[in-house]
């Protein structure tokens, strides 16, 4: 084998030696390569050279361009076309392939760069930045011939490394400079103590920079400034605010203007916009809202909370008495109509009677009570009255004479004293539930804040002083007597309208009943005075046509009224009794327990019905011999004493039988007698037949079961959940004292299944466990017995949902 392969060594060296006698034409070799491509034999690309002489492969250009791109560093894409011989459009075509093959290379302009030239250009730049401080980007662009942004991405990632400076904009500046340009910005802004904006103090310093260095200085932009400044105030050099990059507000001056504000605010608990206009601020209600976010921002002013409370007290007091409120005038001289009526929206005392109906604002700021109102419409009513008796008679007293005069005067003095008397005494009486308390608290707190405002407040205020100290008086203090009504007034009325008064004598007679109002409405009667006259006059109208028809018929609807609720009651609460009673008839074996029963119902079911039934028929029996009785707010809630219910009793035939039936021992006597009672007083009640059974015990068991599943203490649990198994096992609804649980429960061992009635027992015992602790348990509330009493309340609760499971889970228990 090796012999062969050396023969055939010696043969191809000789083949290659000999000189052949025949030569090819540059034509033969074309057609040649031409037939070789043909039979694929050459299955690559050839490139002809410009001369057309000589053939190229792709690797072999890629390899003499990527070789002459390192040897010079950066060269055109026409130059490569020139050293390699080839085509400019193959050149083009391989200079992108090569630059995305090679990182370090960049093709840009028609020139393929390496990072190597550029960090030769960087070593160049840097020299020269070092030797005059300051070199700008156009510069270098133009002695490179590249674009500026080029300049700028290929220096920014050698800065601090290869070039030491800093660029800026455009501009590259030595590390020196910049601390020199850096120390002025920083001396110039710890010198500024207002507002100032930015531009003006960079043209200051850039044309203290020319001075300084004269002809041969730095041309320093003012972004350059302004970089600078940013990063000393983000580093904590400076301090203050920059607002929309140029307006810089120096931080004492911030302190300063907040400390002002803060001062104002404090002392007189509003502050208007045009003050903090003054100072500086030019968005004052987000400046105010964000330092106090619990003040209420006005229309022209924003105030603290308090303010708003004491008007809020104020308005409320004079609703309470009945009177009326000129908001304005409670306030700062400052204050518009408009920041006025903003307050009554925020006063929730105000809102509230708004809502129901029991105070009404007019011209924004005044606000009347619904009462003081209904009063106002009781005088004109009263008014008309007395003018339609004078000019009924008849024999009116002609001319002007003093009699006449005297006459009328004496009649409206009357009847206006004798109203003024009523008002107060019914104000007083309507508001004596609510306690002098509440409004001895009202007028401390508005003391307090009386001595709280400085003498600021009380020089804006002194103007209208005396209009506060007037709203404060009783109705009848502001209500005047009427002036004496003449013949004319008389004859005038009945000109313009017999049955329909018009608003200007309406507001006449409120302007003379009410001075205030009168001096209100001078200037503009349309603020107060005819809105106010608008809306009572419907009011006045009304009641003038229906109050002796009211009158009549006022104590015979009250009388139907009260028989028909106290029927619908009584039948109401005789059927739950029954149904009640029914239930007790599973204990008549145990004596002792169904006495506890018979007492438990008596006393909780029995004794409200017979209070509800003497004090319905008391006053039923006073609305009949005329007396004027109050109407009760509920008549449920009256509760008698045992001697006070034998008192009233008597009053009744029978009713003290059924009385003296409370206090005995069972439930069929009180019912008896307590029938009896009623059929009497023409009030038979209801017997309860299996209908009405089914119908009370299905809403009776809806009800247990809903209160079952809201229930949270398990103390009270037990006997709901007691009730209502005794509805689901014997359909009797059971109600039963804490001391008889025990025994109900044990009534049910035969008719629940084991796992349930011991469930059921379990929980009743440690109930009683927990009521014993609860019961012996010393006052001191770190003894050990309230660890007791915690550990039997968290086991009770722990079977708490076991216990309703028992009941909701099925509904009818094997």
């Amino acid at each position: 084998m090796d012999n062969e392969l050396l023969e055939l060594q010696r043969q191809f060296e000789f083949a290659q030696q000999a000189k052949s006698s025949i030569r090819l034409s540059d034509r033969n070799v074309v057609e040649l390569v031409q037939k070789l491509q043909q039979l694929q034999i050459i299955d690559f690309d050839l490139l002809h050279t410009v001369s057309g002489k000589e053939y190229i492969t792709l690797d072999q250009l890629r390899n003499e361009m990527v070789e002459e791109v390192n040897k010079l560093g950066r060269i055109s894409v026409i130059d490569l076309a020139e050293a390699t011989g080839v085509d400019l459009f193959y050149v083009e075509k391989l200079a992108h392939s090569i630059v995305t093959d090679h990182r370090e290379f960049m093709l840009t302009q028609g020139e393929i760069i390496t990072e190597s030239y550029w960090d030769s250009t960087a070593e160049e730049i840097n020299e020269r930045l070092q030797e005059c401080s300051q070199i700008a980007l156009t510069e270098i662009a133009g002695q490179l011939n590249v674009g500026l942004d080029l300049v700028a991405s290929v220096l920014e990632p050698r800065l601090g490394t290869i070039v030491k400076g800093r660029l800026e904009g455009g501009q590259l500046y030595t590390p020196a400079y910049v601390a020199r340009v850096s120390a002025m910005v920083r001396g110039a802004a710890r010198g500024i103590t207002v507002p100032t904006n930015l531009a003006v103090l960079w043209s200051s310093l850039q044309q203290l920079l020319q001075e300084m260095d004269g002809a041969s200085g730095v041309a320093v932009e003012g972004a350059f400034f302004q970089s600078l400044f940013n990063g000393l105030v983000k580093g904590g050099e400076i301090l203050g605010s920059v607002r929309a990059g140029v307006h810089w507000t120096p931080a004492v001056f911030a302190v300063a203007q907040k400390e002002s504000v803060d001062s104002f605010f404090s002392q007189n608990s509003f502050i208007n916009y045009e003050v903090l206009h003054k100072l500086g601020i030019p968005q004052p209600i987000q400046f105010l809202q964000s330092r106090y976010p619990e003040g209420k921002p006005l229309v022209t002013t924003f105030v603290h909370p308090s303010m708003i409370e004491m008007l809020d007290t104020t308005t409320e007091d004079a609703l309470e008495r009945g009177t009326w409120s000129d908001s304005l005038s409670l306030l700062p001289s400052s204050f518009t109509p408009q920041d006025a009526s903003k307050m009554l929206s925020l006063c929730q005392s105000v809102q509230l009677a708004l809502k129901s109906n029991k105070a009404h604002i007019f011209g924004d700021v005044y606000v009347f009570s619904s009462s003081f109102m209904k009063e106002i419409c009781d005088r004109m009513v009263k008014k008309l009255e007395t003018l339609g008796i004078l000019g009924s008679s008849g024999t009116a007293i002609p001319g002007d004479s003093q009699s006449a005069n005297e006459a009328k005067v004496g009649f409206d003095s009357s009847r206006l004293n004798e109203s003024n008397e009523m008002v107060s005494d019914g104000g007083a009486s309507r508001h004596a539930d609510k306690g002098s308390k509440k409004k001895k608290g009202k007028a401390s707190g508005n003391a307090a804040n009386q001595s709280e405002s400085g003498p600021d407040n009380q020089e804006q205020t002194s103007t209208k002083s005396k209009k506060s100290q007037r709203r404060g008086k009783d109705t009848s203090s502001q209500m005047s007597v009427s002036k004496p009504s003449s013949r004319k007034e008389s004859l005038q009325m009945k000109e313009d309208n017999h049955s329909s008064p018009s608003e200007e004598w309406i507001m006449q007679k409120i302007a003379t009943l009410i001075p205030d109002l009168e001096e209100q409405g001078m200037d503009d009667p349309e603020t107060i005075l005819r809105p106010l006259a608008n809306r009572l006059r419907p009011t006045i109208i009304s009641s003038w046509m229906e109050k002796k028809k009211a009158l009549l018929a006022d104590n015979a609807e009250r009388m139907r009224h009260l028989l028909d609720n106290l029927q619908k009651k009584l039948d109401e609460s005789f059927l739950n009794m029954q149904l009640y009673e029914k239930a007790l008839e599973l204990f008549e074996d145990d004596q002792s327990t169904s006495v506890v029963l018979h007492r438990h119902l008596l006393r909780t079911v029995a004794a409200p019905m017979v209070d509800m039934l003497l004090h319905n028929l008391d006053e039923h029996n006073k609305l009949k011999n005329g007396l004027d009785v109050q109407e009760a707010p509920n008549s449920e809630s009256v509760s008698f004493s045992p001697g006070d219910r034998a008192a009233v009793s008597k009053s009744f035939p029978g009713a003290l039988a059924a009385v003296e039936a409370l206090e005995g021992k069972r439930m069929e006597v009180f019912m008896d007698a307590f029938r009896m009672v009623t059929e009497e007083s023409g009030l038979p009640l209801k017997k309860l037949d299996k209908k009405l059974e089914r119908t009370l015990l299905h809403s009776y068991r809806k009800e247990l079961t809903s209160q079952v599943s809201a229930e949270t203490d398990p103390v009270s649990l037990l006997p709901k959940v007691v009730s209502l198994l005794y509805i689901q096992v014997h359909h009797k609804a059971l109600q039963a004292p804490g001391r008889a649980i025990s025994v109900a429960v044990s009534q049910l061992k035969d008719k629940l299944d084991e796992s349930a009635y011991k469930i059921l027992t379990d929980y009743q015992s440690a109930t009683v466990t927990l009521l014993a602790l609860l019961s012996a348990a010393p006052d001191d509330e770190e003894s050990c017995a309230s660890d007791r009493i915690l550990s039997k309340r968290e086991l009770l609760e722990s079977k708490m949902p076991d216990l309703k499971s028992l009941v909701l889970s099925t509904s009818q228990p094997s």
